[in-house]
């Protein structure tokens, strides 16, 4: 016996594989024929960053790319919080890209209580680009060698040391309060307008400590001027393998590591960002621009994918919460 097929839902199912085809070959054209104008980088630093210089590397390597131009556009001010926001309300369709820095996403929606944006609801994660701590540098005239005899110094002498960030709400503050909350230190944080300013005072002995890029403390390390004491990292840096991270000394409530990250608009096709990710990926095993702009200013190339980035913003922001709170930081 021949069952019979009722002819409604023969129609029915061919309708929706036919409209299901139609929309992935609109999504494959759509990936093939981005972009159809120039891509901006939006960065919320200033140029001359290690953010900009590495922005600007894979902005004229992916112009060849794609075959339309690639531009840096800094919005430097409120703590990332300007580029963000115009990253946020911008139209989804790839040609505006964030390149994005932790604090934005996980440090600013703690300390500021509401922004325009929704760190985790109104960006699709495209590509982790590096994951790298910062390092715990002392001035020649403080007494430590490292961690243990600077917690013990700090305890002998409470309130005698100092240290200096980049700002209220700034990694450098928030991973000192931390570390001191744990370790039981009372050390004084100075902040400053920049990084610059902060690194110039810890080279002047004005503060004791400070913390500071790997890529930046390395000469200052070795040339004497600065004495590196830990990594805010889960293990130790590919150029200073002798400095011991805060996770390896008994401290992973404080590790934190700065990241940068490629982020669109919620909303831009998966297959732009898809494209996207594949070609920056293909980047970043390129020998020359692996070696040249990133491991050898200690930028470890990441590998997670769009879902793998998205996961992880989700876990730091939920991290840094209660690391906010124990600093005490308030806006500037």
């Amino acid at each position: 016996m021949f069952k019979v097929i009722d002819s409604k839902k023969v129609v029915l199912l061919a309708t929706a594989l036919a409209a299901f085809f139609s929309l992935n070959f609109q999504m494959v054209a759509l990936a093939q024929e981005w972009p159809t104008r120039p891509v901006r980088f939006l960065l919320g630093l200033s140029p001359g960053s290690g953010s900009d210089l590495l922005a600007r590397s894979m902005a004229q390597r992916l112009s060849v790319v794609w075959g339309k131009p690639v531009v840096v556009e800094n919005r430097p001010g409120a703590n990332t919080i300007l580029a963000t926001e115009v990253a946020a309300k911008a139209a989804p369709d790839g040609h505006t890209v964030l390149f994005a820095l932790d604090g934005a996403f996980t440090i600013n929606p703690h300390l500021y209580g509401k922004l325009s944006y929704d760190p985790l609801r109104d960006f699709s994660p495209i590509a982790m680009l590096t994951i790298f701590p910062t390092v715990l540098v002392a001035h020649p005239s403080v007494a430590a060698a490292n961690l243990p005899e600077l917690i013990a110094l700090a305890k002998k002498s409470p309130g005698k040391l100092t240290y200096g960030s980049w700002g209220a709400g700034s990694q450098a503050h928030l991973v000192q309060e931390m570390l001191n909350f744990r370790a039981g230190m009372d050390i004084a944080h100075v902040p400053y307008k920049g990084i610059p300013q902060m690194t110039t005072a810890a080279l002047a002995g004005e503060v004791s400590l400070c913390w500071v890029g790997v890529f930046t403390s390395r000469p200052l390390v070795q040339s004497g001027r600065l004495r590196a004491i830990a990594t805010s990292g889960t293990k130790r840096s590919p150029l200073m393998p002798e400095v011991p991270s805060l996770v390896e000394l008994g401290f992973p409530e404080a590790e934190m590591s700065t990241w940068y990250a490629l982020l669109a608009p919620t909303g831009t096709p998966r297959s732009i960002v898809e494209r996207i990710h594949a070609d920056v990926m293909k980047l970043m095993t390129d020998p020359e621009f692996r070696e040249r702009d990133m491991m050898s200013k200690g930028y470890e190339p990441s590998t997670l994918t769009p879902d793998e980035l998205g996961a992880y913003i989700r876990r730091e922001f939920t991290a840094r919460a209660p690391i906010v709170k124990v600093s005490g930081a308030k806006p500037e």
